[in-house]
Formats: structure tokens, sequence, C-alpha cells
């Protein structure tokens, strides 16, 4: 898997990137947690994101925000963080000029982070949310959201409550119908899906997101 820096806007932005080999494949940017507290790319969740993307044939690039691991520049309280993603994502659209769809995906701090890149980026098709900060951060920047996703929730989280989170999925269906947002919720898990099982079966709902979406749009072309 080859080490790869990228231009961002505060100096080189290490990443990692696997291609997948047929041409014109999907491609996966993957966003992870808060770097303030101790959120890198080899999170455990957001390295297994891009594992579960990387097998079902996406071109898949995570990287460090600013101020992370080889990753120059400090730490901007998001605004620079989402600067990082649109650079990232700028990146992965030049080595993959024509791609079947484009999906982001972010554990916690990142989940924020790539659903207001998504907002800022039309070509962007499609998400997945890992635990949502909703009541850390503000999302009333989805207004409307403009793709359909998958949202994973501990039922035990002890950082993001399942009250917050909960609002925020009937904001997405006001906007969006029933069926604008694949909700789904591991009662057992807390914020870092610890416990035996739980991270496969979060993998799980994302396998079967990504598999199911690609299956309708066959459908439908």
């Amino acid at each position: 898997m080859p080490e790869i820096m990228i231009a961002g806007p505060a100096g080189r932005l290490e990443g990692r990137y696997k291609h997948a080999r047929m041409p014109g494949a999907p491609v996966a940017l993957i966003l992870h947690p808060n770097p303030q507290r101790g959120g890198t790319m080899n999170n455990k969740i957001a390295y297994s994101m891009f594992q579960t993307f990387a097998d079902n044939g996406f071109s898949t690039l995570r990287f460090n925000f600013r101020g992370v691991g080889r990753s120059q520049g400090e730490f901007a309280q998001g605004e620079g963080e989402l600067s990082d993603a649109a650079a990232a994502l700028d990146w992965l659209q030049s080595v993959n000029p024509n791609p079947a769809a484009i999906w982001v995906g972010g554990f916690s701090f990142g989940a924020w982070i790539g659903m207001q890149l998504l907002m800022r980026r039309p070509e962007i098709d499609s998400y997945v949310s890992i635990a949502p900060p909703a009541n850390l951060y503000d999302f009333n920047f989805l207004a409307p959201c403009p793709n359909e996703g998958l949202i994973v929730q501990g039922g035990q989280d002890q950082i993001v409550s399942l009250e917050s989170v909960g609002k925020l999925i009937e904001k997405l269906k006001d906007q969006r119908g029933p069926e604008g947002v694949d909700y789904r919720v591991i009662e057992s898990a807390g914020h870092f899906f610890n416990n035996e099982g739980e991270t496969e079966q979060m993998l799980g709902y994302v396998n079967d997101y990504i598999k199911k979406t690609f299956a309708t749009q066959k459908v439908a072309a």
C-alpha cells in the first residue's frame, strides 16, 4: 500500500492509497477522527473502512489531517481540515479522472468533515458516517443534504449521544424522505466499537450498503 504525499493548503498531507485494478472504478475518501483526541488515518475504524471500500473495488484514499503524523500544519478547528479533505479529494480525482462513483466515509470528527465536504462538492454520490458527533458540532449546514447515505451509531456511545443522532436522522428523513438515510444502531456499542464483534458488525453494515447501492444503480441504469 503506497505512501503518498498530497499538496494541501497548509503544506503536505501524508496518505495511504490503494488503486483499483478496474478502469473507471469508484473512489472513496476516508476521514479520521479528531486529531486533538489522538485521531489518525490509522485509527481502527478509519482503517477498517478503508479496507472495506478497497475490497469492494474502490480506489481508496485515507490521509492524516494537518498536524497529524507527517502532515504539515496545525489543527484548525475543522475549517482547515475541511480544506484538507477537499485537497485530498482533488488528488483522488486527478488519478481517477472518470470514476464510476465518488464516496466519502468518516468516523466521528471525520464524519462531520465528510458531510460538510459533500455539501461543497456536488460530484460526491454517497457517504458513510460512523458516529457523527451531532451533539458536539453543528450539522445545520445540511440544508438540505444532497445525497443518500449510511449512518451507524453505537447505542451506548459515551461521547456522541444517541438522542442527538436521532434528531439528525429525523432531519435527514424530512429532507430526503424515509429512504433518504440508512440508519443502523449497534445497541451494545460504545463510541469506538471496542467490544467483541462490534467493529465487524459495523463493517458488515458498510459492506451491505455499498453492495446494495451499486446493485440499485445498475438496475436504474
